[in-house]
């Protein structure tokens, strides 16, 4: 026979519990991904890690939320937002260029850090014991530099043989590893630098300026974050052009805009693997024992139009080079 009333009981609370259980279901924490970047929400390092984290199956407010340190071009800022970040114990840091790397690996050596650098050697910075096995709270994108300042160089001369003294745009805040490599393939090839140094974003016109003061024949674009998003590359390639000054960059958004030529990573491949990262930490992995990624696909991009506004012909053999001809 029922019991009436154990049975009224035992449907009362299992009508109170449901609701419980929802609380207790909805209250639970999220994991939380950290950004750290010199740019702003509409940035392309941001969103390319959007991209990536969707990629993998990470959607904000479903299974991760953000907790984002925008810079807004002024990377002073970086520090204090890292460190805003390491007491929040957000799972994971995703940090963007060598200020907001070296700043969250400063704020702590325990919360793992997925970084996109590509102007410093993680090894030689003393952030990874090695690239197949970093050995610390570090991992992610980085370049093989010194590879890839030579090839600058290299095909500028190609472009334009009569070169002799080359301009370097450095974002001093980049470090000096890029720096020091471009210096020394110039060397290499007889020729002689430039450094304009590059103190933040609105000191760009100044750069260049004093570039063309000290009789640079042509420009080398070194790696930065605030060069691909918060200056202009079409006002670099419009005062090259307006110079007369042959000019390469790493990014392909600057022969788009009428620069002469780039060469680098494609960045729209490249970047979203940062999400990746990113997931496979949430779900678990230690960022010591995840090797680091190197780009392995590098586009030449060459823009007539500019050749023929700068009086440069282009040799057929670096045409057929490039993997795009801008007509």
């Amino acid at each position: 026979m029922i019991d009436r009333r154990a049975f009224a009981n035992a449907a009362a609370l299992a009508l109170l519990g449901t609701p419980m259980l929802a609380v207790a279901q909805t209250a639970q924490r999220l994991p939380v991904v950290g950004t750290l970047t010199v740019g702003g929400p509409q940035g392309k390092s941001f969103r390319l890690l959007v991209q990536g984290l969707l990629q993998a199956g990470y959607v904000e407010g479903r299974n991760f939320s953000f907790e984002s340190r925008f810079a807004r071009g002024n990377p002073a800022t970086l520090p204090g937002f890292a460190v805003d970040l390491a007491k929040l114990k957000v799972d994971v840091i995703y940090a963007v260029g060598p200020v907001a790397v070296k700043a969250a690996r400063e704020a702590s050596n325990l919360i793992p850090i997925v970084a996109i650098d590509l102007e410093s050697d993680p090894v030689q910075s003393g952030w990874a014991r090695t690239f197949g096995r970093p050995g610390g709270n570090l991992t992610g994108l980085f370049l093989d530099v010194p590879a890839l300042a030579g090839k600058w160089l290299e095909l500028l001369r190609a472009a334009a043989p009569g070169i002799r003294r080359i301009g370097l745009l450095w974002d001093s805040g980049t470090g000096s590893a890029q720096l020091a490599a471009a210096k020394a393939a110039a060397q290499g090839l007889g020729m002689e630098v430039q450094v304009m140094e590059l103190r933040g974003a609105d000191g760009i016109e100044s750069a260049l300026k004093a570039g063309v003061g000290a009789g640079i024949g042509a420009i080398v674009i070194l790696g930065s974050p605030m060069l691909d998003g918060l200056v202009n590359p079409k006002l670099i390639a419009d005062f090259s052009a307006g110079n007369r000054l042959p000019a390469i960059s790493p990014f392909r958004s600057f022969p788009d805009l009428g620069g002469l030529m780039s060469y680098g990573p494609n960045l729209e491949e490249f970047q979203p693997r940062a999400g990746g990262f990113v997931a496979r930490i949430l779900r678990g992995e230690k960022p010591g024992d995840m090797a680091i990624e190197l780009p392995t696909k590098f586009e030449l991009v060459v823009n007539l139009k500019t050749a023929k506004v700068l009086g440069l012909t282009i040799p057929q053999a670096l045409r057929l080079r490039a993997d795009e001809v801008i007509q």
